[in-house]
């Protein structure tokens, strides 16, 4: 899979709500009710991350999760990160 054109991410980034470029790097601050509920969107996304083979860096400060998506193997952004970005989101 191909790295993305700075043109390619712009457009991916209009289609998603909250995701924001830092660098070669996709990243989302998604907040929830309790500690608990944090934990059990990670758990979530566990699993649509294990099944696109494909995984987000994640912070979990509370009531806060980070999620950031980059192709570590490719060196920047490519179409999977946008895929599970999307997946994620419809969450």
């Amino acid at each position: 899979m191909p790295l993305l054109t700075d043109a390619e991410i712009e457009d991916g980034l209009k289609g998603l709500g909250g995701w924001e470029r830092k660098g070669n790097e996709i990243v989302r601050v998604y907040k929830n009710k309790s500690f608990i509920d944090s934990l059990g969107f990670v758990t979530k996304v566990a699993i649509l991350a294990e099944k696109a083979d494909h995984h987000p860096d994640i912070l979990i400060q509370y009531k806060n999760v980070t999620l950031t998506l980059s192709t570590h193997s490719k060196g920047g952004l490519t179409e999977k990160d946008f895929n599970l970005a999307r997946e994620i989101d419809a969450l």
